[in-house]
C-alpha cells in the first residue's frame, strides 16, 4: 500500500454510532436463511446428513459474526423482544418446566457419563492386554506360541484341512489324542501360573488350559511368556490351539463340550481382534430377562442401549457381525436355512420346479403404492413386491403347472413394527388346479407339517440353544391341518366378546386373539382360514361363485399371526381387467400380464410365505429383526 493509500485509509470515517454495518447485515441474513432451511428440513423429517452441511455453514458464519461484533449471534426479535409480565401461575408453570428440563438433562448427562466410563474401562482392559503381549514377545518361542503369519494361501500342507479337528466333534472317545482346533477366543483368565481359555466355533465351545512347566517326562515346556500371551490376547481373536484331549474329573461348566478339555502345548493367534468390543459376548449371550411382546410398534431408540449386562437390539444390529457369533443367533440362522431346505425338498417331491423371476418391474407388482421406485434408463420402474404375476405366467400360462421360488421381496411400507420389514425373503409357490382350490390348501398343509417335522427331527440341538437365551414353548400342530372359514373365525371372536364383522378385515390384535382361541379349542398353533371378504384381497383373486362379497382366498397362521397369504387366481383376461379397474389400477400398466392369459391359461392358485416370519413365530421370537440376518426396516439400511 502506498503512503497516499495509507493516509486515505486512516482518514476514512468510521461508521457513525448507531449506523448498521452492511457486512453485519449480510452475515445476519445468511445465518437467518440457513436457520430457516434447517428448520424446514427437520420439519420434513429429512435425515441429518442432508441438512448437516447447512448447520456447519451456519456455525462458521456465527463465529465470523462474533469476530466482527464481539457478541454472540441471537436471532432478531427473540432475545431482545419485550415480553408481557407473567402471572404467578404462568411463572410457576415455567419454573416447573425448567425443573423437568433440568432433570431430563441431568439424567441424559449421567447416562452419557456412564457410557463414557464403560468405554474407557473397555479400552483400559485392551491396553493392559496389549502390554502383556509386548512383554511376552521378548523371547523367541514362535514355534510354541505367538502371532502366526498371515494366511495368504502361500502354501498347502499334505494333510490340508484334515489337520484341524472341529470343536463340535470333541468327546471322551478322543481322550489322549493330540488335536489342533481353531476358533474365537471367547474368554481368557489367568489363575496363578496357569491360563484357562474358552474357545468357540459356531455353536460349540471347549476349554483349553495350560500351566507353566519346565517340560520333561514327555511333556512340552510351557514358558511363563506363553501364559502371559494366552491371558493377554484380546477376546474374539482367532486362535489355533494344539494340545492333548483330556477328561476332567468334573464337567466343565460353560462349555458345550463339557466332558473334555484340551491341555494346550501350542497357542497361536491367526488373526487378532484390534478394536475394542462394543459389548461383551457374555452380555450378548445372556438369557432374556423378560418375555417381550411380538406385536405392536418397535421403538428403535429404546433398543439402542448396552447397559446393565443387557445388549439392546439396535446395538446388536449396529455390530451384527459380532452379534451373529452368539450360539442363539448361530442356531436361528441354521433353523432359517433348514426351513428353506425343507420347503424346497417337499415341493420338489411333489413335482414342483424352482424358478427365478425378475425383481425389476415396469409397474407395481400388485398394483399398490408401497413400492420402491427407480429410474430404468429413463423409464419409471420399481422393485418387485411379489413374484405373483410372473409365477402365474409360468405355472398357468407357460405350462409348468407347479412352480416355486425362494427370493427377495421389497415393500416400501413405513411400518415400524415388530413383524414388518422393507425387504424379506419370500417362499412362493403356484400350481394348476383341476377343480377346486382346496387342492392348494392340501399341499400347503402337508408342506408345513413336513417343515415342522423336519425341524423337530434334525434341528433339536439348535432349538435348545435358542431356548436357552430366548425361552419359548414348542409349536403345537396337527398332522391333518385345521381349516376354518373367515365367518367361523369371526364368530369365534364374537363368542369370546370381541367385536368382529364377517366382512371386516382382521386387525393384528384380533388375529392374535383368534390364535389364542383356536389354540384353546383345537390344541394347535397352526391353522388355515379361507373365504376372506373380496374387498380386502388383491385384484387377481377369484371371487366366490356363491357369494360375490367373498373370495376364494386364504391365510395361514402360526401363533395367531399370518405367515402366508394366497388364493385361487383369476385366469380369464376379461375378469382380470374388470377386477383391476375395480381396484383403480391402470390396465395398461399390467398389459403384458393380462395378455399372457389370452392364449389359454390353466386354473390355478398359490401363496406367498414370509420366511423370516415363519422362523420368528416357530421359535417364539418377539421381533422379526432377530430372524433376519441383516434386516432392512424404514430406519435401517446398514450394515
Amino acid at each position: 500500500m502506498s503512503a497516499e493509500e495509507s493516509a486515505a485509509a486512516v482518514a476514512k470515517p468510521a461508521p457513525a454510532e448507531g449506523a448498521i454495518d452492511p457486512a453485519i447485515v449480510e452475515l445476519t441474513d445468511q445465518i437467518a436463511s440457513l436457520g430457516t432451511s434447517i428448520a424446514d428440513a427437520k420439519k420434513a423429517k429429512q435425515p441429518k446428513e442432508e441438512w448437516d452441511p447447512f448447520l456447519q455453514k451456519m456455525l462458521a458464519l456465527k463465529i465470523q459474526y462474533k469476530e466482527k461484533t464481539g457478541k454472540d449471534y441471537h436471532a432478531p426479535g427473540k432475545a431482545q423482544e419485550s415480553k408481557k409480565p407473567k402471572g404467578e401461575n404462568n411463572q410457576a408453570a415455567s419454573d416447573k418446566n425448567a425443573a423437568k428440563r433440568a432433570k431430563k438433562a441431568a439424567e441424559k448427562a449421567a447416562k452419557e457419563e456412564k457410557k463414557r466410563k464403560q468405554r474407557e474401562e473397555r479400552e483400559r482392559r485392551e491396553r493392559e492386554k496389549l502390554e502383556k503381549l509386548k512383554g511376552a514377545a521378548n523371547e523367541d518361542w514362535s514355534g510354541v506360541f505367538g502371532d502366526a503369519p498371515m494366511i495368504q494361501s502361500k502354501f498347502k500342507s499334505e494333510e490340508g484341512i484334515g489337520r484341524w479337528t472341529k470343536i463340535g466333534n470333541l468327546d471322551e472317545s478322543m481322550k489322549g489324542k493330540e488335536v489342533l482346533v481353531r476358533g474365537f477366543l471367547h474368554t481368557s483368565r489367568g489363575v496363578g501360573k496357569g491360563a484357562f481359555v474358552l474357545l468357540r466355533s459356531s455353536l460349540y465351545t471347549v476349554q483349553c488350559v495350560a500351566f507353566e512347566s519346565k517340560g520333561g517326562d514327555g511333556k512340552a515346556e510351557i514358558p511363563s511368556a506363553m501364559i502371559k500371551y494366552m491371558t493377554g490376547l484380546p477376546v474374539e481373536s482367532i486362535v489355533d490351539v494344539y494340545g492333548t484331549v483330556t477328561v476332567p474329573e468334573n464337567p466343565v461348566e460353560g462349555a458345550t463340550q463339557s466332558a473334555v478339555e484340551i491341555q494346550a502345548s501350542k497357542f497361536h493367534c491367526v488373526n487378532k481382534a484390534k478394536a475394542a468390543m462394543p459389548f461383551q459376548m457374555e452380555d450378548a449371550c445372556r438369557p432374556d430377562a423378560v418375555k417381550e411382546t411380538d406385536v405392536g410398534a418397535y421403538d428403535h431408540d429404546a433398543n439402542s442401549s448396552a447397559e446393565g449386562g443387557r445388549v439392546g437390539q439396535e446395538t446388536r444390529l449396529d455390530h451384527r457381525w459380532i452379534d451373529l457369533r452368539t450360539p442363539a443367533n448361530q442356531s436361528i440362522f441354521r433353523i432359517q436355512s433348514a426351513v428353506c431346505t425343507f420347503f424346497r425338498e417337499y415341493l420338489l417331491s411333489q413335482d414342483f420346479i424352482e424358478i427365478h423371476t425378475p425383481k425389476l418391474l415396469s409397474g407395481a407388482s400388485e398394483g399398490g403404492a408401497d413400492v420402491f421406485t427407480l429410474d430404468y434408463f429413463g423409464k419409471p420402474a420399481c422393485l418387485s413386491m411379489s413374484p405373483q404375476l410372473h409365477k402365474q405366467m409360468a405355472a398357468a400360462c407357460g405350462g409348468f403347472e407347479r412352480v416355486f421360488e425362494i427370493g427377495p421381496v421389497f415393500r416400501a411400507e413405513n411400518s415400524n413394527t415388530r413383524r414388518h420389514l422393507c425387504e424379506f425373503t419370500g417362499l412362493d409357490l403356484e400350481m394348476a388346479i383341476s377343480e377346486h382350490y382346496d387342492e392348494v390348501l392340501d399341499v400347503l398343509g402337508d408342506l408345513f407339517v413336513y417343515i415342522f417335522d423336519g425341524l423337530k427331527e434334525k434341528c433339536g440341538s439348535e432349538i435348545e440353544r435358542i431356548r436357552e437365551q430366548h425361552g419359548f414353548d414348542d409349536l403345537q400342530y396337527l398332522k391333518k391341518t385345521l381349516k376354518i372359514d373367515y365367518a367361523t373365525g369371526a364368530k369365534l371372536l364374537r363368542e369370546a366378546g370381541v367385536e368382529q364383522g364377517d366382512l371386516e378385515d382382521l386387525s393384528t390384535e384380533n388375529e392374535k386373539k383368534l390364535g389364542d382361541i383356536v389354540k384353546e379349542k383345537y390344541n394347535t398353533d397352526f391353522f388355515i382360514m379361507d373365504k376372506y371378504p373380496l374387498a380386502v384381497r388383491p385384484f387377481y383373486t377369484m371371487p366366490d361363485p356363491n357369494n360375490p362379497k367373498l373370495s376364494n382366498s386364504y391365510d395361514v397362521f402360526i401363533r395367531g399371526q399370518e405367515i402366508l397369504s394366497g388364493a385361487q387366481r383369476v385366469h380369464e383376461p376379461e375378469l382380470i381387467e374388470e377386477r383391476a379397474r375395480a381396484w383403480g389400477i391402470d390396465v395398461s400398466t399390467i398389459a403384458s400380464y393380462v395378455d399372457s392369459f389370452r392364449n389359454g391359461a390353466l386354473p390355478h392358485g398359490g401363496g406367498g410365505i414370509g420366511m423370516e416370519r415363519v422362523v420368528m413365530l416357530y421359535l417364539g421370537l418377539p421381533n422379526i429383526r432377530k430372524s433376519s440376518m441383516f434386516p432392512r426396516d424404514p430406519r435401517r439400511i446398514t450394515p
